[in-house]
């Protein structure tokens, strides 16, 4: 069976485990210590190189290429890692780097989708059910959460976090860290609103949804500094989604965080401020 599923062009390394239901379409390249599970496809000019490891039900399409050497001048030929869940779909030419440090890893979850032409650079991490558009570049040590979504052609500096279920528009210029359940957009981008369109399609609606909305307001339209303003978060409710956003925004704020972008409330001099 497994020959039937296998292209006669495709060149894979002795050392490569695939499961025999694989199917790898013509011309790609399988290199050592590749492993792919039950059913994932490959298609025609993919490149896996190793160490990779590839989970369940997994679609690549034509011309990605997963597993090099990451794009670091601190690269020293350590062994590291690509480590890829289930159910994933890796459109056309995007690129997955292995991590930089030895033993370390690029990880990406499960459910995701990443469209043509993504980039995810070294030591990044995505949840599951992530959607990233065409033409977008993550640069190393980027954090996405779950559920979130990533529009097109946009470029997010290293070490950010992106929140679950927020929402960036396309062609936005990412430098700091995307709080969870926002909508993000411009360059310089600037928190807009609530993503009231994908919380409401992930199910968070009534008193949930009510004690999101008072947190945006008390985050992005008071008086309050925004270190108060989130302090403020304590008094809204203890939901889980009010407390993910109050953590995540205090992380934001730790050292070696690139702090949270504003929202339209904070002026023109205090953009410089981590806020």
């Amino acid at each position: 069976m497994a020959t039937t599923l296998i292209h006669p062009t495709a060149v894979i390394h002795p050392g490569a485990q695939l499961h025999p239901t694989v199917q790898i379409g013509a011309y790609a390249v399988i290199g050592d210590n590749v492993k792919v599970g039950s059913q994932t496809k490959i298609g025609a000019h993919v490149v896996l190189e190793g160490p990779t490891e590839i989970g369940e039900r997994n679609q690549i399409f034509p011309g990605a290429a997963i597993g090099l050497e990451p794009q670091d001048l601190k690269y020293d030929g350590a062994p590291s890692w690509v480590r890829i869940g289930d159910d994933n779909r890796i459109r056309e030419y995007v690129t997955i780097n292995r991590a930089t440090g030895a033993g370390e890893a690029t990880v990406i979850g499960n459910n995701n989708l990443l469209m043509a032409y993504v980039h995810v650079a070294h030591n990044c991490l995505l949840e599951n059910s992530v959607i990233i558009a065409n033409g977008v570049a993550l640069a190393g040590h980027v954090h996405i959460e779950s559920k979130a979504t990533i529009g097109g052609v946009l470029g997010i500096h290293q070490f950010v976090h992106i929140g679950r279920l927020a929402m960036v528009g396309g062609m936005s210029r990412i430098d700091r860290d995307v709080p969870p359940y926002m909508l993000v957009e411009g360059n310089p981008a600037r928190v807009r609103s609530l993503n009231l369109v994908g919380l409401k399609r992930a199910g968070i609606n009534g008193e949930s949804l009510g004690d999101l909305k008072k947190a945006f307001q008390t985050l992005y339209r008071s008086d309050y500094t925004f270190n108060q303003a989130v302090e403020q978060l304590h008094l809204i409710s203890e939901h889980e989604q009010v407390q993910h956003l109050r953590l995540f925004l205090e992380r934001s704020q730790l050292p070696g965080r690139r702090g949270s972008i504003p929202g339209r409330r904070f002026h023109h001099s205090q953009d410089t401020e981590k806020c």
